[in-house]
Order: C-alpha cells, then structure tokens, then sequence
C-alpha cells in the first residue's frame, strides 16, 4: 500500500510578517496536517505585523512562535506550489512547481487603514486559500 504524499505550499512575500503569514496562519487552520505550509520573505522584517497578528486571533488563530524567516533553496525543493503575495516580493517561478502571483487587495489605495484595512486584507487572502486548498486536496 502506498501512502500519498501530502502536498505541502510556500507562502511568500515581502517581509513575511503580514500576507504570507495571515496566508500560512489561515492554510494551517483550515488544513490541520492535510497540508504542509511554510511561510517565509525575500527581505525578512524583524517581526509579524501586530495587526495582521490581532486579526488572526479575531478569528481564533494563534500564530505564536512564528517570526519571519528568509526563502530559502531547501524549503523551495521541497514543496510543490510556491504563492507569492502582492507585488512587492519578486521571485522567480521553478521548474516543476506550481507558481501563482495574488495580487491580493489593498484597501490603503482606497484611503482604507489599520485594523479595517488589515480585515480586508485577511479576508481577501482567505477566500484565496479556501480555493487553494480544495485544489490541493480534492475537497
């Protein structure tokens, strides 16, 4: 009997300490262990947006002990779909890996900030992994 393998997605972008994180936080909620997620920036900040953060919590996802980490050459080998956030963090696509761009909403153009900015922003991102994760898995 062969076991399947679990599909596993990278979250990228900028800092990793807001989109791909609310990206990674909401996958890891809704796919417990039927998905392997990694979050990580091309210019790591030093902390999560507190924001991004609170508005996790608002939905009771809990995101301590994350921290921005850096793309790195082994977590790119190692999972099979790459999804960059925004438009800020440039990466090149992979040979033989799924890549897809969200060009996710941003309120603050339409003079949208803080917290109703950052609601905004997650619920975008949700609707997002909620398609993501039926294709991943068939569900």
């Amino acid at each position: 009997m062969t076991q399947d393998k679990t599909p596993s997605v990278l979250f990228v972008c900028s800092k990793n300490g807001g989109k791909s994180q609310l990206a990674a936080g909401l996958m890891r909620d809704l796919a417990g262990d039927k998905i392997a997620v990694y979050s990580a920036g091309t210019k790591p900040a030093k902390d999560l947006n507190p924001q991004a953060v609170e508005s996790l919590t608002e939905l009771g996802i809990d995101v301590t002990g994350e921290y921005p980490k850096p793309v790195t050459d082994e977590v790119l080998d190692t999972v099979d779909a790459v999804i960059v956030l925004g438009t800020e963090a440039k990466l090149e696509p992979l040979e033989g890996k799924r890549f897809e761009v969200w060009e996710t909403d941003e309120p603050s153009e339409r003079g949208i900030e803080g917290m109703d900015r950052m609601r905004l922003v997650r619920d975008d991102i949700k609707a997002r992994v909620q398609a993501l994760y039926t294709e991943l898995t068939g569900k």
